[in-house]
């Protein structure tokens, strides 16, 4: 599987990542199964969090089994100094793991949360000690939405060294500052910053819960998913071929192999072929800038 230099941290991340949420889903046999099948494929960047259920739990095993081949990214979502450096420590603990590789600020979402963890009693300055106590290597950011506030907070933050952030063609193909990730992509590329992308796959948000039988929801993603293969491979190529570094896999363990098959075949996408993707997405609904978890 390709690999692409993950920003200026030194390291080539796989162009997929696995977005470990979907262990969350399975018994531990089977997450270790999924595991398994990731590192067959090659993939090496891992990404967890702790509102992941028992995700760093279910991930804990195989990570601890197979460190020196996975470059793991973890995050919070605490914005005080306190919070954040409780939250990394129990991290560490639930995986089992003596350090993590990218610690990342997650779902900054406002102006106020990002005021917040720049102050001297914020989440960002028990992130950089952490990094001085070798507990942490490298620090990030993800975001689900406010393209704008990415872009100020890559400014504002030196330390930034990776960016996470929606990307597809529905978003893509919208007018308007809340949909402009096309400039957060060029900013990070600018400034040397790694890109990671998340909701890859959303076709759209999901329909009303009482719209919905179970059956009709089979997929445990907060947004309705592409699911076919021929979909699938589109969705990745468009990601990729815009030069992301590397592309999350979707929330459900039942989307992943096929998203790994994607990668494999990856040869790139021509501009026409991304313009008629484009125009042929342009009147669907938006799955972002609703506040959604990838």
């Amino acid at each position: 599987m390709d690999t692409r230099p993950l920003g200026e941290t030194g390291h080539d991340s796989t162009v997929v990542t696995f977005g470990a949420i979907a262990l969350n889903w399975l018994e531990q046999e089977g997450a270790n199964q999924l595991v398994e099948l990731l590192l067959e494929y090659g993939v090496d960047h891992v990404d967890v969090a702790p509102t992941y259920g028992d995700a760093e739990l279910k991930l804990g095993p195989k990570l601890r089994q197979h460190r020196g081949e996975i470059f793991l990214g973890c995050k919070t979502q605490n914005r005080d100094y306190e919070g954040a450096r409780r939250e990394l420590e129990r991290s560490l603990d639930r995986l089992g793991v003596d350090s993590i590789d990218l610690y990342q600020v997650h779902g900054l979402e406002t102006g106020e949360e990002l005021d917040a963890i720049t102050e001297p009693d914020g989440a960002l300055a028990a992130i950089r000690e952490a990094r001085e106590e070798g507990l942490v290597d490298h620090i990030g950011l993800t975001s689900h939405g406010q393209p704008a506030l990415v872009r100020e907070a890559l400014d504002r933050v030196e330390d930034f060294e990776t960016v996470m952030f929606p990307f597809n063609p529905v978003v893509a193909a919208k007018e308007g500052e809340e949909y402009d990730y096309e400039g957060v992509l060029d900013l990070a590329e600018r400034e040397g910053v790694g890109t990671l992308g998340i909701k890859a796959f959303a076709k759209g948000p999901w329909p009303p819960a009482e719209d919905l039988a179970p059956a009709d929801r089979p997929y445990a993603t907060w947004y309705e998913p592409v699911r076919t293969p021929a979909a699938v491979q589109e969705r990745f190529d468009f990601a990729a071929a815009r030069g992301l570094t590397s592309v999350v896999t979707p929330g459900d363990p039942k989307l992943v192999a096929m998203v790994l098959d994607a990668a494999g075949r990856y040869d790139g996408m021509d501009e026409e072929t991304r313009r008629s993707l484009l125009d042929r997405h342009r009147d669907e609904e938006s799955p972002v800038p609703q506040q959604l978890h990838h």
